[in-house]
């Protein structure tokens, strides 16, 4: 090896021993502050992101105190086990107004507030918003992470507000509140809606699922309310992105407006063959399935016994909440 070579190799090797991470977890730090006056270890969340050990050897939290943070965040997927705890959810906001179309390289699925990939991320008492309006697609949420939960969050925005990537992540809602107008529930993943109110602020559909083939479970509502603005009168469950996709509502108060059909087959009569959109002792002024679509599906007791959170995320990759 020529000598200068061999000279920057070496540099390069003990550059790379240097800023390597260690396997000492007292060399990190797994508790962050996020505060916009200053009074924590960051004024923004994604300075605090930055921050934090990747594949960290401890679970991380970063607890943000009250505050409007008008940021783009991004958690990768190399940032696994951390956890967001907000100060309070009416008072914790993080907000941005990117929608599809605003500039060259911005579409709906990078139109994103905040984007969560890092698995087994949890995240309470914060509000999720797009303040873009209706200009169309405009993501509050982009969450892709496997064995996500969010309690006692709010999800803000018009179209297409929480987008559930991931075909196979699974992803929890528990005592939520998510406001949107069109297919603003939408994306592969199955995820699981427990507790929650879900709020429609247009003549449209809730839900859009994007389920692969061989998936058991799309999007599934238990025990949820779905209200409306005094506005809207005409409201379906639901329509498939693509041809296997699922959404099921089990035990949920649904208003007058939600259209008699329930379901739409957004345009394709072939998707009435692959879709599977279901119901289970709902009640309410529009729960009422005497007139639902021949093609939807309302469930029978033995039936329904498998829409339980412990059932629906029980894959190979086992999920002990």
């Amino acid at each position: 090896m020529k000598k200068p070579f061999y000279f920057l190799f070496l540099l390069l090797f003990a550059s790379t021993i240097t800023f390597a991470q260690t396997s000492n977890p007292d060399k990190y730090k797994y508790d962050f502050v996020v505060a916009k006056d200053g009074s924590g270890d960051y004024k923004y969340i994604q300075d605090a992101i930055d921050a934090m050990r990747v594949f960290p050897l401890k679970p991380i939290t970063l607890y943000i105190k009250n505050g409007v943070y008008t940021e783009k965040v991004e958690l990768p997927r190399y940032n696994v086990d951390v956890t967001f705890i907000g100060e309070s959810v009416d008072k914790t906001i993080i907000t941005y107004n990117d929608y599809a179309g605003r500039g060259k390289h911005i579409g709906t699925f990078n139109s994103y507030t905040v984007k969560i990939s890092g698995n087994r991320f949890k995240a309470e008492n914060i509000t999720f918003e797009n303040s873009a309006g209706s200009v169309g697609q405009a993501v509050a949420l982009h969450v892709d992470a496997d064995k996500a939960i969010f309690r006692n969050c709010k999800f803000l925005g018009n179209q297409d507000t929480i987008y559930h990537g991931g075909e196979y992540s699974r992803q929890l809602f528990e005592d939520c509140y998510i406001e949107g107008t069109t297919d603003f529930i939408f994306g592969p993943a199955t995820a699981v809606f427990k507790n929650c109110t879900i709020h429609c602020k247009a003549n449209s559909y809730i839900t859009a699922p994007n389920t692969p083939k061989d998936k058991g479970f799309g999007f599934v509502f238990l025990d949820c309310k779905i209200t409306t603005t005094d506005d809207v009168t005409k409201l379906y469950l639901g329509r498939p992105w693509r041809y296997y996709a699922k959404s099921v509502f089990v035990r949920c108060e649904m208003p007058q407006a939600i259209r008699p059909e329930g379901w739409h087959n957004w345009g394709n009569p072939e998707n009435e063959k692959t879709a599977f959109f279901a119901e289970y002792n709902n009640y309410g002024k529009g729960a009422n399935t005497k007139e639902r679509v021949s093609w939807s599906h309302q469930l029978s007791n033995k039936e329904a016994k498998k829409y339980t959170i412990e059932t629906i995320f029980d894959t190979c990759n086992t999920w002990k909440m």
